[in-house]
């Protein structure tokens, strides 16, 4: 559906700091970086004013994966928004954990996988 999604960063250095500490636990590595945004893939971040009241989910391709994602944030000093584990409220192999990243944005990272995996 989308082509790409840029979100604003009041402070991009920062910002890019939390998504490269954060992406490669998904295998996802910068394709872009100049002077105007960094880029991974279809997702981007740019200098402006800050983008607020965001959700950003990630596929993840397990649970290992959400856990890595979740454990490197926090490890990292961001705030955790949500442990890893099931939201069985969404479905039963809703899979998640949630990281802000410094402009508050909720980084959520999901695993859509069976309950028994």
């Amino acid at each position: 559906m989308f082509d790409h999604v840029t979100v604003r960063a009041a402070d991009r250095d920062a910002s890019q700091r939390f998504y490269e500490t954060v992406l490669p636990q998904l295998g996802i590595e910068p394709t872009y970086d100049g002077d105007d945004l960094v880029e991974w893939s279809d997702f981007s971040i740019a200098a402006g004013e800050a983008t607020r009241r965001l959700h950003v989910a990630f596929v993840a391709l397990s649970r290992a994966a959400v856990d890595a994602f979740w454990r490197a944030g926090v490890a990292a000093g961001y705030e955790s928004d949500g442990e890893p584990g099931p939201r069985p409220q969404y479905h039963p192999g809703y899979y998640a954990a949630f990281v802000r990243d410094p402009d508050g944005t909720n980084v959520e990272v999901v695993a859509h996988v069976r309950a028994s995996a």
